[in-house]
């Protein structure tokens, strides 16, 4: 790595020459400077979650990261953004355990050598492997992968073996693979290796789930650790599926109602064939998959028609070009939000004050500076969109304390910061 900080300095042709080192890996003078940036950017997404700012998020950073191990740079990826980030957060903030799911195209190897022995980090990730055919071309890429040493059971991967995976295929993992574990595991922190190359369109994935289905992924992992989720960006290489799915995800961080799941069958014989070697491999290590079914009473259909070089992958030039609907548009529904201002605060842009009294009930205030006012509680006028609640400003010096009513009418979306210790909350 010490050679990566001269790369601003190189020429191209000595750009060029230090880029064959590495496995498809290409450097500009920036390249460095904005890898580091990347790194950077998910640092401070994990900052900010664990430090309760915001409850989830996602970086939106180039180059990807999940390829690179700790000596060479690999698949496009300078540093390994997420393995960084989970290191970083252990260490930092004492998490004992971290769940990365990794639903990029390709296998992370980058991020499973980094934990491949560490019980305190569960690497989940699925692929397109095609029986080794894939890149990376690793063994270690299989379902019988487990681990090593002390980590030995904290390493999942399913292998796509064919591609046209859609939207039942990969709700199937999930909830036969991944969510059981993950909630054995008990994760204190979600980091999600992003890769939109899964989705429908993508040359590298060839696969056919549409940028819907990771609002509902999404939607699934927000259930674990509290909340506290980071999405943080891989690989893509359409920009229109690219551009749709990461609307889907950041929609559903956002809290906004996921689109209705269409479409849904059976998973295909190739996928089911790669949930039950995954389960049957991982079911000596975690009590809810203790009942798989054992393998050798399982016929694998999807055998492996050659080697790398006899199969040989096609090129972007060969491949046709998909169309899929554009994504339904989500409406997210109203937000009233009641602020707690003290007499002498500046209302917020977007509200309005619309009324103060001396008179306020102790016990609703104490109520509405946690947040746990319920709805008998407020006055709501519906014709007017209003909404009337009793609130408590800080306390002053003394043993008096300042009262106030405020009627606070909020112009959607916009959101109110409050000096209390609940930001803001959503009263319907």
């Amino acid at each position: 790595w010490a050679l990566e900080t001269e790369t601003p300095h190189m020429s191209v042709q000595e750009l060029k020459d230090f880029a064959l080192q590495f496995n498809a890996v290409y450097f500009h003078p920036n390249s460095y400077h904005c890898a580091k940036l990347a790194v950077g950017a998910a640092l401070q997404l994990v900052d900010h979650v664990l430090m309760g700012k915001v409850r989830n998020g996602m970086a939106l950073v180039r180059p990807p990261g999940h390829h690179s191990m700790r000596d060479a740079a690999c698949g496009f990826c300078t540093f390994n953004n997420v393995a960084i980030a989970a290191q970083y957060a252990k260490q930092k903030y004492g998490l004992k355990r971290v769940l990365i799911v990794d639903w990029d195209i390709h296998h992370g190897q980058g991020v499973q050598y980094c934990f491949e022995d560490d019980p305190s980090v569960l690497y989940f990730s699925w692929h397109r492997y095609e029986h080794s055919i894939f890149w990376p071309h690793l063994p270690e890429s299989d379902y019988d992968a487990v681990g090593k040493d002390k980590g030995v059971g904290f390493n999942i991967n399913v292998p796509w073996n064919k591609v046209g995976m859609t939207n039942s295929d990969f709700l199937s993992v999930f909830c036969h693979v991944l969510l059981p574990v993950a909630y054995e595991f008990c994760p204190e922190l979600v980091l999600v290796s992003a890769g939109y190359d899964s989705g429908i369109g993508d040359p590298e994935g060839e696969m056919c789930a549409t940028p819907d289905i990771f609002a509902h992924l999404t939607h699934l992992l927000m259930n674990l650790a509290g909340g506290k989720v980071c999405a943080v960006l891989e690989g893509g290489y359409n920009l229109t599926s690219l551009s749709q799915s990461v609307c889907q995800t950041v929609q559903t961080l956002l809290g906004d109602p996921n689109p209705r799941p269409e479409n849904l069958r059976s998973p295909c014989q190739s996928a089911l064939e790669s949930i039950h070697c995954v389960r049957w491999a991982h079911r000596r290590y975690w009590s809810c998959l203790g009942h798989a079914a054992d393998l050798s009473s399982f016929q694998i259909s999807t055998k492996p028609s050659g080697s790398p070089k006899e199969a040989g992958e096609s090129t972007w030039k060969d491949k046709v070009a998909v169309v899929w609907p554009e994504p339904v548009k989500r409406v997210a529904p109203p937000v009233r939000t009641a602020a707690l201002l003290s007499d002498e605060a500046v209302c917020p842009e977007g509200c309005k004050r619309l009324a103060t009294s001396d008179k306020l009930d102790p016990r609703v205030a104490g109520k509405l500076r946690c947040g746990a006012v319920t709805s008998a509680e407020e006055r709501i006028y519906p014709h007017s969109h209003e909404i009337q609640a009793n609130v408590f400003s800080p306390r002053r010096s003394g043993r008096t304390s300042s009262k106030a009513r405020v009627t606070a009418k909020l112009s959607l979306p916009s959101l109110v910061s409050l000096p209390s210790q609940r930001k803001w909350r959503r009263m319907r």
